[in-house]
């Protein structure tokens, strides 16, 4: 039985790179303050806040590198708490999501549409698909044992592409409702 690392995945937020120059300025560029399991994909020194109608969430990561769209991905909790009804949505699947106002020390952007609360969904790079018998858009179940919240979690898509390594990404509540810890692994149990 093959297992793979559960991360959690916190509220962050991916920008074009015509969004970071408004947010920070003529020329900005992301730089790296972590790396990310996921190839070429880093957490950078940069944050802003992201303001809903009711309220701001300050000081949220930005991910690198910068994006052809702009899109912020909360947690269920996060996006009630600012006022925002934000879809459940697979990365970068932004038409006819929630707006927001992003702010950055040297100005702000209103999006239109990019809120979303993320799919819960496990990476494979191609050879790593084969492995666990899944092809990219499949749909599994995924046993996750924890110290006292351990579950089954349905509804988990698998993404499948060369530029990817294993790893399954939940959010803050998915964490906290399972007692996730860096530790976590998971197991397909049913395609």
């Amino acid at each position: 039985m093959s297992q793979f690392i559960v991360e959690t995945s916190a509220r962050h937020v991916h920008v074009t790179q015509e969004t970071l120059e408004i947010l920070f300025g003529k020329g900005a560029e992301l730089t790296v303050k972590k790396m990310l399991s996921q190839p070429g994909q880093f957490a950078s020194e940069q944050r802003i806040d992201v303001v809903g109608p009711k309220r701001t969430l300050a000081n949220v990561s930005i991910l690198g590198p910068v994006r052809p769209e702009n899109q912020v991905e909360l947690s269920a909790t996060d996006a009630r708490s600012i006022g925002v009804a934000a879809p459940i949505r697979e990365s970068g699947d932004i038409k006819g999501s929630a707006p927001c106002k992003l702010v950055g020390p040297c100005g702000e952007v209103e999006i239109s549409e990019g809120v979303i609360v993320a799919k819960r969904h496990i990476h494979f790079n191609p050879a790593q698909a084969e492995e666990f018998g899944v092809k990219d858009k499949d749909v599994v179940w995924v046993k996750v044992e924890t110290d006292g919240r351990s579950a089954i979690l349905g509804d988990v898509v698998c993404r499948v592409s060369d530029k990817y390594e294993l790893a399954m990404h939940i959010d803050t509540d998915e964490s906290n409702a399972i007692n996730a810890n860096a530790n976590t692994v998971g197991t397909i149990v049913k395609i």
